[in-house]
């Protein structure tokens, strides 16, 4: 692409050690054409940002608030309001200053949240969240007075007869030239006094942010992180916000957002700077003090083109991805399955079994075998464990089905999986035929272990993992060899269909928790398996 790509990142700006490289914002030093942009930045739904494409605007010089830009901005009434409450803001940094100067302190004027707090009776500190500068009013057009820390909002939304047009102000900007062609939902005007701090939250549209007075700090999550942003549910009217909080995050109600940041990016945007935020990325916004800015708003080719009647098969997709991606993921996150199996803890394991000249046990190589034996002695402690408490304290069984109920049916955490089910967590990493030579090896040495194993012990993951051995195991052996294999290997169940059984259901349940945990990360809905 012959736009200059910038790959240098602006002081403040820092990348998550767990953000994908490839989904990390393009920097550019100009900007791309209409085809280079809708061809190969658009379609990748990644951040872009583009140096310096609003500087040459009227905008960043006329409504400059340091340079008499609030006078330029005196409009309409409830705007008014608020350029005046903006000019009493500046005139109050002027005057801090000022004595600042008096006193021998130099710098820029700024103004810290003590600054703003103890200044609060002097000056409103107020935000103009949004105004509509198209021609035609929207339904959400509206123009707010929000109190910082406060809950007093003064508001004009599209059912109030006094609308305030920014028509006016259109002149003073310019349609970028890599969006020509676009249809926009809105273009938006953006104002505050203090500095502010917005909620973490994403939109619906494709969006241009377009800063041309002061800066804003902007942190950015793909979509892919809302599990560690917790996003309100579904239903709500605020669906497309987090439920954490930024300032002061509550972890023992909020676990996984301890990882929010290493999934983040923060970009700097000073004057004339663009930000491309495709649909659905969270962002946070973090203005200085008397920051301004316009923003784009557009439909995805995606959104535009995806038809209702194929709603179904989307969900069914999303679905099926979502359970490839548990298959890869919860699992990895633990670590190199490979190293869970120190050789000498295996050297214990081989002294424990009589490994005579002709056992089957002879032919595993040394990691199976040490799953074997890992196998053995967790049906051996669970034994133990029923035991003694048979003899100490006598449990109603309906209680205690009850319970293993429950906690089959909670939707863990992808991290905690495997730790849950130690079964998968021993039978993961064999290799497919490994694996069967080890079940047929258990079916000659230890068939009643083999049995309490799948009857009693296999849980959802477990279930889930071995028939997808078993599935490996099926594309590297003949028909007849697979006949044979499933004939010796279910040849130990008093009822074979028992053992089908909680095969099948131990999947179903998987599928499901599957199924719980997607629409309980991304979109905060519950469901409840049907009995």
């Amino acid at each position: 692409m012959g736009t200059g790509m910038q790959e240098a990142v602006e002081e403040g700006e820092f990348v998550g050690a767990r953000l994908d490289a490839c989904l990390c914002a393009a920097r550019f030093a100009s900007p791309p054409s209409a085809d280079e942009f809708g061809n190969e930045v658009e379609p990748k739904n990644v951040p872009a940002v583009f140096r310096g494409v609003a500087k040459g605007w009227a905008a960043s010089t006329r409504w400059d608030p340091l340079h008499g830009g609030l006078d330029y901005l005196l409009v309409s009434v409830p705007f008014s309001t608020f350029i005046q409450s903006c000019k009493s803001y500046l005139g109050w940094i002027n005057a801090a200053s000022d004595s600042f100067i008096d006193q021998g302190i130099f710098g820029e004027p700024t103004c810290s949240r003590e600054m703003c707090s103890s200044n609060s009776e002097n000056s409103e500190q107020v935000y103009l969240a949004q105004a509509s500068t198209l021609h035609k009013p929207l339904p959400y057009e509206q123009i707010a007075l929000i109190g910082n820390g406060s809950n007093n909002v003064v508001s004009m939304n599209a059912e109030n007869k006094e609308r305030c047009s920014l028509e006016v102000l259109k002149e003073d900007i310019q349609e970028p030239i890599f969006l020509r062609g676009k249809s926009f939902s809105s273009i938006n005007f953006w104002m505050n006094g203090a500095h502010l701090r917005s909620s973490t939250h994403y939109d619906p549209h494709h969006n241009l942010l377009c800063v041309l007075a002061g800066c804003k700090k902007v942190t950015l999550w793909p979509p892919s992180a809302s599990p560690f942003l917790y996003p309100m549910p579904v239903y709500g009217e605020a669906s497309n916000h987090s439920s954490v909080s930024i300032e002061e995050p509550d972890y023992s109600s909020y676990t996984r957002a301890r990882c929010m940041k290493e999934y983040s990016e923060r970009v700097t945007l000073n004057c004339g700077d663009v930000l491309f935020i495709p649909e659905g990325w969270y962002h946070q916004v973090d203005s200085d003090d008397l920051t301004i800015a316009i923003n784009f708003w557009w439909k995805s080719r995606i959104m535009t083109q995806m038809l209702e009647h194929m709603d179904a098969y989307y969900l069914c997709r999303i679905l099926s991805r979502q359970n490839i991606m548990v298959q890869r993921s919860p699992f990895c996150h633990l670590g190199d399955c490979t190293n869970i199996q120190p050789m000498d803890k295996a050297l214990t394991g081989f002294q424990l079994f009589n490994l005579q000249k002709d056992s089957p046990l002879q032919t595993l190589e040394p990691s199976t075998l040490q799953a074997l034996y890992e196998l053995v002695s967790l049906v051996h402690d669970r034994g133990e464990v029923v035991n003694q408490n048979d003899r100490t304290e006598p449990a109603s069984e309906s209680t205690s089905s009850n319970q293993g109920d429950k906690t089959k049916i909670a939707a863990p955490d992808d991290s905690s999986l495997l730790d849950k089910d130690p079964v998968a967590k021993t039978i993961l990493p064999v290799e497919p035929l490994e694996l069967r030579s080890m079940m047929l090896a258990m079916v000659r040495t230890f068939p009643r272990t083999l049995e309490t194993l799948v009857l009693n012990m296999l849980g959802p993951v477990g279930a889930e993992i071995l028939t997808r051995k078993f599935d490996e195991i099926d594309q590297l052996t003949t028909k007849e060899e697979q006949a044979e294999f499933y004939k010796t290997f279910y040849s130990v169940f008093e009822d074979q269909y028992a053992a089908m059984d909680v095969l099948l259901n131990g999947k179903e349940l998987f599928s499901f928790q599957v199924f719980q945990n997607v629409l309980d990360k991304y979109l905060r809905v519950h469901v409840d398996r049907p009995s």
